[in-house]
C-alpha cells in the first residue's frame, strides 16, 4: 500500500475523504512544522497525529492526561492493524519494559504516555535515544490556568522543544477560548506553529435547557421516553448526589453506575470499564469523570447542576454523540443552582483575579440558561465563532420562548430586597410578597412592609423564575454574608426609577422532542439494527474489548441503511478498513443478507394474497 495520507485513511481507518481541515494539518506535520488544533469532539481531532505518525520514520508520541484514554486509543488502533502501545503507572514492571524495548528497537507507530510519566528521567531517555515522528500533546487545553481543566504537570510541558528539537508538535483540544488559546501557545511555545480553527459548532447535539421542577422525574421521564436503552452520562455537582441518584435509577430499573473521586480507585476502573463496555448503561457521575471517555455512542449528556462555566458545559456535552450521530444535551436548572454556584465562588479563597474571571464565566452560563434565541448561536458566539442562521436543533428555537413585560414584577421584587434590609433569601422574600404571615415574617416585622402582599398575581414558583432571572442578569447578587441573602446591584436603579423596561421569559415545563436517531431506521429494520448490535456484543467480548471499537454505531447505521450484499460494497462504508473487512466482513454480511431475503419473503407473501 502506497503510504500516502489518503490511502491511509481509507486502507486503514476506512474512510474515503478528510473532513474540514483534517488534510491540511496532516501535511503540515508531515512536512516537519508544528500546529494548534482546535476542533470540535468527534471532529477527527486523532487522525490529525495518527496519519503523520503512520507516514514520517519513527514513533509518534502521544500525551494524553488519563490512562483509561489511552488505553482506549490503542486497542481501537490494535483493531486496524497498527502498533500501538501505551505507558502509564498502572502497568505492570514486565509489560513497561517490553513496551520500551519495542520502542527501542523501532517497533511501534504510535506510543500513548501520560505527561508525568514522560518527563520522568527513565521515560526522557528512553524517547530522547528512539527515533520520533512527531509529538502530540493531546487536550492541551489542561494546559491554561485560566481554563476549565487546568492539569498543573502540563505545564512541564513547555522543556518538549529543547528536548526534542526538530520533532514537529502539534497541540489539539475540542475548548479552548481566546485566553486559553493565547496560553496555550505561550506555554507550550508554538509561537510559530500554524494554527487551524476548525470551529465549535456540534450540530448533531440537540440542546435543552429546561427549568428544574422535580429533578428526579424529570430525568427519569426524559430517559424512558427518549433513550431507554441507550448510553448516557449524568453530572451531579455532589458526591452524595451521584450516589443517591445512581441508587434510585437502579431501583426505577435502569442500569446505573456511581463515579466520583471519593470511590475506591478499583470501584472507579471497574465502572468505567462497565461503561465503556456495554451498550445501556447510564454513568451517574462529577466532573471526575470526563476526558477518559472516548465511547463514541453516548446518546446524551444529562446535567442536573448548573455547570460552573459555557467552557465546561461545551466540554462535557460533548461527551454525546461522538460518532456523528443524533444526541441530546439536556439540563436542568433553577434558582438554588444560581445561588448555590454564587455562594462557592463568594466562599472560595483563591487569587482575587481568577475569582473575577470565574465570575465573568458564570456570567456567562447563566445567560445561555435564560437565553431566549437560538442557544447554538450563544454558545458559538461565547467561543467568537458564529452560526448565521438559527440551528433548529435547540428547544428555544424547535418551540419558540413566549416572553412578557416583567417590568413591574421585577420592581417589586426588587423593592421587596431592599425594604427588609438586602439579607433575606428568596423564600422569605416571596413570602413577603404572597402576603404570608409566616413567624419568621412576623418575628422581624416584615407583615407591616409596603411590599407585604403586593405579588399575589404571581405564584411561588412563578416569583422563583423571576429571582432567578433577576440573578441571571445581574441585577442582583448574594450579600456578603454567605447564607443566601440577596442584595442590590447599581445597575438596578434605572429599572427600579422606570427609565428601562425589562422582558422575562415565562418559564415551561414541556419535555423534549423525541430524539432523531431512532427516527432515521425503519420499523422494519429495527431487527436488522438490533441484530447487528447483539453481533458487535459477541464480538467485543469475545476480545474483552468496547463494542464500538468493532465498529461504531454510525457504521452500524450505514449497514441499515445501505444493505450491502457483498464484500466490496460493505469496505466502501465510513469505518470499514482493509482489517475490518478481513476480521469481521463476512460475520456482519451474513446477518444483513438474511435479514434482506426475510424481508423479501414478507414482501412476496403479501404480493400473492
Amino acid at each position: 500500500m502506497k503510504k500516502t495520507p489518503l490511502a491511509i485513511l481509507q486502507h486503514i481507518f476506512g474512510f474515503e475523504q478528510f473532513r474540514g481541515d483534517q488534510k491540511a494539518i496532516i501535511e503540515q506535520i508531515c512536512c516537519g512544522g508544528d500546529a494548534l488544533v482546535l476542533m470540535p469532539t468527534g471532529g477527527g481531532k486523532s487522525l490529525c497525529y495518527q496519519i503523520p505518525a503512520l507516514i514520517r520514520d519513527g514513533v509518534g508520541v502521544v500525551i494524553s492526561p488519563l490512562i483509561a484514554l489511552m488505553q482506549d486509543q490503542v486497542a481501537g488502533l490494535q483493531q486496524l492493524g497498527v502498533k500501538a502501545a501505551c505507558l502509564h503507572s498502572a502497568m505492570l514492571p514486565n509489560n513497561q519494559q517490553q513496551v520500551e524495548t519495542a520502542l527501542r528497537q523501532d517497533q511501534l507507530d504510535l506510543l500513548y504516555v501520560a505527561p508525568e510519566r514522560l518527563l520522568s528521567n527513565r521515560c526522557m531517555k528512553t524517547l530522547q535515544a528512539s527515533r520520533l515522528a512527531l509529538l502530540a500533546i493531546d487536550e492541551a487545553h489542561c494546559v491554561s490556568q485560566w481554563g476549565h481543566d487546568f492539569r498543573p504537570e502540563y505545564l512541564q510541558l513547555e522543556c518538549l522543544q529543547q528536548a526534542f528539537p526538530g520533532i514537529p508538535r502539534i497541540a489539539l483540544t475540542a475548548t479552548a477560548d481566546q485566553p486559553s488559546q493565547t496560553e496555550i501557545i505561550k506555554r507550550l511555545q508554538l509561537q510559530k506553529a500554524k494554527h487551524f480553527i476548525s470551529g465549535f459548532d456540534r450540530p448533531n447535539i440537540r440542546y435543552r435547557i429546561m427549568q428544574k421542577k422535580n429533578g428526579r422525574q424529570q430525568l427519569l421521564h426524559f430517559i424512558r421516553q427518549y433513550h431507554l436503552g441507550n448510553a448516557g452520562i449524568i453530572y451531579c455537582n455532589s458526591r452524595k448526589r451521584v450516589d443517591e441518584l445512581a441508587r434510585w435509577l437502579c431501583q426505577q430499573g435502569l442500569k446505573a453506575l456511581p463515579y466520583h473521586a471519593g470511590l475506591s480507585g478499583q470501584l472507579r476502573s471497574d465502572n468505567q470499564a462497565i461503561f465503556l463496555n456495554e451498550e445501556s448503561i447510564v454513568m451517574v457521575a462529577t466532573i471526575a469523570f470526563g476526558m477518559g471517555i472516548d465511547k463514541p455512542n453516548v446518546r446524551f449528556v444529562a446535567h442536573l447542576d448548573l455547570p460552573r462555566s459555557i467552557e465546561s458545559y461545551y466540554q462535557e456535552t460533548g461527551r454525546a454523540g461522538r460518532d456523528g450521530l443524533a444526541a441530546d444535551a439536556w439540563m436542568l436548572y433553577g434558582l438554588q443552582d444560581v445561588m448555590l454556584q454564587r455562594n462557592r465562588l463568594m466562599a472560595s479563597t483563591v487569587d482575587d483575579q481568577i475569582k473575577r474571571i470565574e465570575q465573568t464565566k458564570l456570567d456567562a452560563m447563566l445567560g445561555l440558561c435564560e437565553i431566549t434565541s437560538c442557544r447554538r448561536q450563544a454558545l458559538l458566539r461565547y467561543f467568537d465563532d458564529s452560526a448565521s442562521e438559527h440551528c433548529n436543533n435547540c428547544d428555544n428555537c424547535l418551540e419558540p420562548v413566549t416572553t412578557f413585560d416583567g417590568t413591574e414584577v421585577a420592581r417589586k421584587a426588587l423593592s421587596c430586597v431592599y425594604r427588609s434590609g438586602q439579607r433575606y433569601g428568596v423564600a422569605h422574600l416571596i413570602d413577603i410578597l404572597l402576603g404570608k404571615p409566616t413567624a419568621k415574617v412576623c418575628s422581624v416585622g416584615h407583615q407591616h412592609l409596603s411590599t407585604f402582599a403586593i405579588g399575589q398575581e404571581l405564584d411561588q414558583q412563578q416569583w422563583r423564575s423571576v429571582f432567578r432571572q433577576l440573578l441571571a442578569q445581574g441585577l442582583l447578587s448574594t450579600n456578603d454574608e454567605g447564607y443566601g441573602g440577596l442584595k442590590l446591584k447599581p445597575v438596578c436603579r434605572a429599572l427600579l426609577r422606570g427609565e428601562v423596561k425589562l422582558q422575562l421569559r415565562l418559564d415551561r415545563w414541556a419535555e423534549v422532542k423525541k430524539s432523531q436517531l431512532h427516527d432515521s431506521i425503519p420499523a422494519t429494520d429495527q431487527g436488522l439494527w438490533q441484530a447487528l448490535r447483539a453481533q458487535r456484543i459477541r464480538l467485543a467480548r469475545e476480545q474483552k474489548v468496547p463494542p464500538y471499537v468493532i465498529f461504531n454505531d454510525a457504521t452500524l447505521m450505514e449497514m441499515v441503511h445501505h444493505k450491502p450484499d457483498n464484500l466490496l460494497k460493505l469496505s466502501s462504508l465510513n469505518g470499514v478498513g482493509d482489517k475490518k473487512l478481513t476480521r469481521y466482513g463476512s460475520q456482519f454480511l451474513v446477518i444483513i443478507i438474511a435479514h434482506s431475503k426475510k424481508s423479501e419473503n414478507i414482501v412476496n407473501k403479501r404480493k400473492t394474497r
